[in-house]
């Protein structure tokens, strides 16, 4: 065979080869094009969302195709692989940019939240633990619905400043000296004793919360919790009274003032004309705690049975 007649069969399939090889890279170029499009497409969106102008319109997204540079001299022409190369470092710059521009937002959003919190004087509100179990068969919801609160920060004043304590208030209770024995909680009870036993009950309230949340298991807690019931009950407020006294006789039956708060929950209930609940309470105490209804409570017993009628 004659290389004329070699060259005839070898040209074709050199073409053909080419074709085969082109057919893929055309396509891929295409879809590389598409993606591409795709993206700018969706940074421009973003543009328009992160960079308003100031009359309300949106400024023109800044993505632009990468123009090859020309010179006198003869210069290869940007092929699709350079012009992609092009587009997507424009694409990573104005990523950036919107990044680095929705951080400073946030920063400048979360700042004006915080002033306005102070603006408005937000605080959280305080917490409170509701006593809706019930004392066996013969408790059940003995404080008509009341909770005892669990002691918390004392809520933001209100922008009206109230009227406050005298200054004659202000020295008798300063006056009062706070323990110091060492016993950091027991100097914290006996202060708030010390406040109770001169009679100013409001801080007395103050002060025993702040014992009972901070030391709830000091040996004192089951004296704490129950002076701070009677603190509220002599301070005129025997609903909140009586959530003190059933939260510390159901904490613990056995503690030191369990007895004296039962009793004392039927006084709260007297106080607040709710007979029923106040002879529940009595025949509690009696069940309960019969060497004490004889003995170094039977005064206070006898008394509270004088002031109820209970079948």
């Amino acid at each position: 065979m004659g290389n004329f007649t070699i060259r005839a069969i070898a040209a074709p399939l050199a073409l053909a080869a080419i074709a085969a090889t082109a057919t893929p890279v055309a396509a891929q170029d295409a879809n590389s094009e598409a993606r591409l499009k795709k993206v700018e497409a969706e940074i421009r969106a973003l543009q328009r969302k992160v960079f308003p102008g100031a009359d309300g319109k949106f400024f023109e997204p800044q993505i632009t195709q990468a123009q090859p540079t020309t010179t006198n001299t003869a210069a290869p022409t940007t092929t699709a692989v350079t012009d992609i190369l092009a587009r997507l470092d424009a694409l990573e710059s104005q990523i950036a940019g919107l990044t680095a521009q929705t951080e400073v937002n946030t920063n400048a959003i979360n700042v004006i939240n915080q002033r306005l919190d102070t603006l408005s004087g937000v605080a959280p509100a305080a917490t409170t633990t509701t006593s809706s179990e019930a004392v066996g068969s013969n408790l059940s919801a003995m404080t008509g619905g009341a909770s005892a609160p669990k002691p918390a920060a004392q809520p933001a004043q209100p922008a009206a400043k109230p009227s406050g304590p005298t200054a004659e208030r202000l020295a008798a209770v300063q006056a009062i000296a706070k323990p110091q024995t060492g016993d950091a909680g027991d100097d914290e009870y006996s202060y708030g004793f010390r406040l109770w036993d001169a009679k100013f009950y409001p801080e007395a309230e103050q002060q025993l919360s702040l014992f009972v949340e901070k030391y709830p298991k000091h040996s004192r807690i089951s004296y704490g919790r129950n002076l701070l019931g009677r603190a509220y009950l002599d301070d005129g407020k025997p609903k909140e009274a009586a959530a003190w006294f059933l939260k510390n006789y159901q904490s613990d039956k056995q503690g030191a003032r369990a007895p004296d708060s039962l009793l004392y929950l039927a006084e709260a209930m007297i106080a607040m004309k709710d007979t029923k609940r106040a002879c529940i309470a009595l025949a509690e105490f009696s069940d309960t705690y019969p060497a004490v209804a004889t003995g170094r409570l039977s005064g206070q017993y006898q008394a509270n049975l004088k002031k109820v009628k209970c079948n």
